[in-house]
């Protein structure tokens, strides 16, 4: 499945959890691990970019890569290094779709450099952004990055927009021979309690029902046996945070839109708030075309 993975990489990333995490991705799939660092040439210091100042940049790059690339060294990975100029979210996408990558790895949170802007700003853009596939990790101490995934959520509702990601977790939940749970959340923050509201809520209640039950079928045609149903009410990533947490959960894989309206369950700031605040990677796909 990923064959060619691209890892972005900062002076905080370049020793972290998530570029071991992206090591064992590699060894499952005979993968190569392509370390990238973009110079950021639209940083607020660089106000004139002359030859100087980019050989600068350039030069910090050499020295984050030939670190991630001493510890890949001693992980027996293969891999490719690169150092480019640019504005880092759309840089990253265009370099990941130009050489064909199946999986792009980010980090969301770090205590210095690029990563700072990582967390809120630049991971979140080539969520939104990019057509591949992108697996974001926290690299908050506490956390612990599990490989192989025992266990993966799909949170779903049932939307054609989320189709792609629902087809995506499963393959890999095949592969891994990991179980499944599915997970739709009805969202009631928008219902009141006049009739209407109370017919939307079984509305809703269906929706979700007819979600999970596409899901368990595309799941059965792949021959996953180990599946888990859950419908729960609440605020969607309040929900799949607090589902990952209580079902010892190892990577959840979503899309980042779905629905609008009343019937909504997973929208882009439900993928984003996830992406920021689940303690385990998160991998999310865009509708695509």
């Amino acid at each position: 499945m990923y064959e060619k993975i691209l890892l972005p990489v900062d002076e905080s990333t370049a020793t972290s959890a998530v570029l071991y995490h992206a090591s064992e991705l590699a060894h499952w799939d005979d993968a190569e691990i392509q370390l990238l660092f973009v110079a950021d040439t639209t940083r607020d210091s660089v106000t004139v970019v002359s030859n100087d100042v980019v050989d600068a940049l350039e030069r910090e790059g050499e020295s984050v890569v030939e670190e991630a690339a001493e510890t890949l060294d001693t992980l027996g990975v293969e891999y490719g290094t690169d150092v480019v100029q640019g504005n880092p979210a759309p840089t990253i996408v265009e370099y990941a779709a130009e050489y064909d990558y199946d999986l792009i790895v980010m980090p969301t949170h770090g205590r210095q450099g690029l990563s700072r802007q990582l967390h809120g700003s630049v991971t979140e853009k080539v969520v939104r952004l990019s057509d591949l596939p992108v697996l974001t990790a926290r690299m908050d101490p506490d956390d612990e990055l599990t490989f192989p995934y025992e266990r993966i959520l799909i949170p779903t509702d049932g939307s054609r927009s989320s189709k792609r990601a629902t087809t995506h977790g499963l393959q890999l939940a095949a592969a891994l021979d990991a179980a499944v749970h599915i997970l739709s959340v009805v969202d009631d923050s928008a219902l009141g309690f006049d009739v209407r509201s109370m017919l939307s809520g079984e509305e809703s209640e269906q929706g979700a029902n007819e979600a999970i039950g596409s899901v368990v079928s595309e799941a059965t045609d792949l021959g996953i046996t180990k599946v888990v149903e859950r419908i729960e009410h609440g605020t969607p990533s309040d929900e799949i945070r607090a589902y990952v947490e209580d079902n010892d959960i190892h990577a959840v894989v979503m899309g980042t839109t779905g629905r609008s309206g009343v019937d909504r369950i997973l929208l882009g700031s439900v993928a984003e708030q996830t992406v920021r605040t689940a303690p385990v990677p998160v991998i999310t796909l865009s509708p695509g075309e």
